[in-house]
């Protein structure tokens, strides 16, 4: 039985930029959901989480239709890239950093709330920049969330499987992520090849929430 572990390389390399480019995206984002009181806040949350409610296969159609090359953001790819966005790698980024939004923003909200604006308004009062407190005082404070969301996105974008499929479909070495390698095995009756994927799919995460959840055990003693 020979493995092909090409789907996880592709897989890893998927979630790293994934965590790497929203991580930038969201922490403007969850840092002015945790300190506004705009009327607007509500709907910018729910906008925010639904893909945790939307069926996959929903964001991935619509998103099928968005990045094909006949729109104008699928046309603007191809002019400048002379790639397609659907059934490509970066595609598969774009919809990756739309499926996992809330599994960053969420926590990060979480810590920016916790910390609350106290730090923030000790540091304008010392004449520190915006920028400048935000990466010195709030990121700091807020590190157990800041983990916790990079932890969350890199982990769920590793299982990812309908959005993927629906905008990246099964190309080897292109857009064949682990959880469409298992279910090809699946379909070709391949048990072998589909329980070694499976099984260190079920490792990695099983270590993952471990890693989440003893942060947060020690982080919380250290606060208490």
């Amino acid at each position: 039985m020979t493995v092909d572990f090409g789907p996880v390389l592709l897989s890893l390399q998927l979630a790293l930029v994934t965590t790497v480019i929203l991580f930038i995206l969201a922490l403007p984002l969850a840092y002015w959901l945790a300190m506004t009181r705009s009327r607007a806040k509500p709907v910018v949350e729910a906008i925010t989480a639904l893909p945790l409610v939307l069926p996959p296969t929903v964001i991935g159609f619509y998103l099928l239709i968005a990045l094909n090359p006949t729109s104008p953001i699928g046309a603007f790819w191809v002019s400048v890239t002379g790639d397609t966005l659907v059934f490509s790698f970066s595609g598969l980024v774009v919809a990756s950093i739309l499926y996992s939004l809330p599994f960053m923003v969420q926590p990060l909200q979480s810590a920016f709330e916790a910390v609350g604006r106290g730090p923030m308004e000790a540091a304008a009062m010392l004449r520190a920049s915006k920028l400048d407190a935000f990466a010195s005082v709030m990121l700091p404070a807020s590190r157990r969330g800041v983990i916790t969301a990079c932890v969350l996105t890199f982990a769920h974008t590793i299982g990812e499987f309908g959005v993927v499929l629906m905008v990246g479909g099964n190309i080897p070495d292109r857009t064949r992520v682990v959880s469409i390698a298992i279910y090809e095995h699946v379909e070709a009756v391949k048990y072998g090849q589909a329980h070694v994927l499976s099984a260190a799919m079920l490792v990695f995460a099983f270590v993952v929430l471990l890693g989440v959840y003893a942060l947060n055990r020690r982080q919380s003693v250290r606060v208490g």
